[in-house]
């Protein structure tokens, strides 16, 4: 069997901005060759499925500039250097949608694109909430939206919610619910 393996032999770092570093690396592949990598370094991010009483889950509408358009997501955010992936997201809950919770449970990790980018993005899921009230960053702006659980799952099925984490982070509560837990 093969190895499944790169060294890397050196580095160049190409930019570094508030969000993302950009990086050419020069590896060796196992078979002895030369090659090289873009890395795209991201200190990852956390979404949150929040679920209220009446079983709806709580999403945003934002504007999202790589698109043009407004997308619908579960509320989300990038994790600060050293900071603790859940109290991002209990962070981000709050921020986001005004709202704190019980209950926040791990859902899953998820890698959007390991081919080029080191982001690992962390699914939490939130019950037992309380409304507070919203705090979000300068610049942002978004609309919180209660949506019942079930038309969530049409929507991602229908293609009305392209977002990856959200599609998800959606679907794997459906799967859970369908499996019993």
């Amino acid at each position: 069997p093969m190895k499944l393996t790169e060294k890397r032999l050196s580095g160049e770092e190409l930019y570094q901005g508030k969000i993302v570093r950009v990086q050419l690396d020069k590896v060796e592949l196992e078979n002895g060759r030369q090659s090289t990598r873009e890395l795209v370094l991201h200190h990852g991010g956390v979404c949150v499925a929040a679920l209220d009483e009446q079983d709806r889950i709580l999403l945003v509408r934002q504007f999202r500039y790589p698109y043009g358009k407004e997308i619908i997501e579960l509320p989300a955010g990038k994790i600060e250097k050293g900071e603790d992936p859940r109290a991002c997201g209990i962070r981000e809950l709050q921020e986001e949608c005004g709202c704190t919770a019980d209950r926040f449970e791990k859902l899953t990790e998820l890698y959007p694109t390991p081919g080029y980018c080191s982001e690992i993005i962390h699914l939490y899921q939130a019950s037992g909430l309380h409304e507070t009230q919203q705090h979000l960053d300068p610049g942002e702006f978004l609309d919180v939206l209660r949506v019942p659980f079930e038309e969530a799952v049409r929507m991602v099925l229908a293609g009305e919610i392209p977002d990856a984490k959200t599609q998800v982070g959606i679907l794997q509560l459906y799967a859970q619910r369908r499996m019993g837990r």
